[in-house]
């Protein structure tokens, strides 16, 4: 994996000949699963050699499951560590809510002896990863503008909701995360005002992560089925209940045409547009949005392109600057693992 001169990352220790073939490596915790990757630096990319999953919760802790994969591919004498983790990292430390696990980096890395270790919030290490992306892991929803001229926001639904950026310093963009996707969600129309109260009934403070994850979209469906009383199959419910949510409901949206869950996908690709366009303002980000995340990634071919932009750029005095705005989503499932290694053989040098 090469870096593409799309996205000028600023690392200086590409140029330092110090950091080629160093032994890495990397780790992107979720609540789900825990991908762990062994990687060699060099020439300014990396090559990945080893890639294991493991299931997370069947382990107390990470050091348990750095340990299986260093034991499972009897690795020896490797020099670097870099972690991607859900979650806001503090001074080296990171308390992940959905792992409900303590993680402090420097004690993994005299634990494990690594001569360094980094850790990152995973929508960061993700912003990192996407600078090893080929042009063919990039499908344009809208093109304009170019990549690398300005602030770019990274907008994530998964099992949460990431959102992270890149600032732009007029030679390169520099990654960072943020936990805007725990902001608060605000209505707009009637029906979503029933939706909101729905969701503050649960929850109390409803964030829009309540409303773009995986959780989210089950919030979606479930308000159509018992509150706007549309009708749900009853093989449906069992297909539900049973299998991968996201996926299912996906299948019988575009397999089988069942209109509840046409409407659920189509109401959370609108609300995608319309936080996509809440980031994009914050940030300025007018050197591009970029859609990451597995939800996007598993009903890609479902979003109609056209209607998702012209949903993003409604604004009340900036919808110059967003029609200018271009638009890719990230086909590449392995970005915050390759971005934690990245991170780790050239940051510094």
């Amino acid at each position: 994996m090469i870096l593409n001169p799309k996205f000028p990352l600023y690392l200086p220790g590409v140029k330092n000949a110090g950091n080629d073939n160093i032994s890495i490596i990397s780790a992107n915790l979720r609540e789900d699963i825990t991908t762990l990757g062994y990687f060699i630096s060099g020439n300014g990319g990396l090559q990945v050699e080893i890639q294991n999953v493991y299931p997370t919760k069947e382990y107390a802790s990470f050091a348990d499951i750095l340990r299986k994969f260093i034991q499972d591919n009897t690795l020896e004498n490797v020099k670097r560590l870099g972690m991607a983790v859900p979650g806001p990292v503090i001074n080296g430390k990171s308390n992940p809510i959905r792992l409900g696990w303590n993680l402090d980096i420097e004690e993994l890395k005299r634990d494990f002896n690594f001569e360094r270790a980094d850790m990152l919030n995973d929508q960061e290490a993700s912003a990192y990863g996407m600078g090893l992306l080929e042009d063919s892991d990039l499908d344009p929803i809208y093109t304009s503008g170019n990549l690398e001229k300005g602030n770019v926001a990274i907008l994530a639904p998964g099992n949460g909701l990431g959102e992270a950026g890149y600032f732009f310093d007029g030679q390169y963009i520099r990654p960072f995360a943020t936990e805007g996707g725990h902001s608060e969600f605000s209505p707009r129309t009637n029906v979503e005002v029933e939706f909101y109260q729905f969701l503050n009934n649960i929850y109390g403070i409803v964030s829009w992560e309540n409303v773009l994850s995986k959780t989210g979209l089950f919030n979606i469906y479930r308000f159509l089925r018992d509150v706007k009383r549309h009708p749900e199959p009853e093989w449906l419910a069992e297909r539900l209940s049973e299998g991968n949510f996201v996926q299912e409901l996906y299948k019988a949206a575009v397999e089988d045409d069942v209109l509840i869950c046409k409407i659920a996908l189509d109401t959370f690709i609108e609300f995608l547009a319309r936080e996509a366009n809440n980031l994009t303002l914050k940030l300025k980000a007018t050197g591009g949005l970029l859609i990451s995340g597995d939800i996007p990634q598993e009903i890609r071919s479902y979003i109609d392109k056209d209607k998702f932009y012209e949903k993003f750029k409604i604004s009340d005095k900036m919808e110059e600057m967003l029609r200018n705005i271009p638009i890719y989503l990230n086909k590449n499932e392995n970005t915050a693992l390759n971005g934690a290694a990245l991170y780790t053989a050239y940051y510094q040098d």
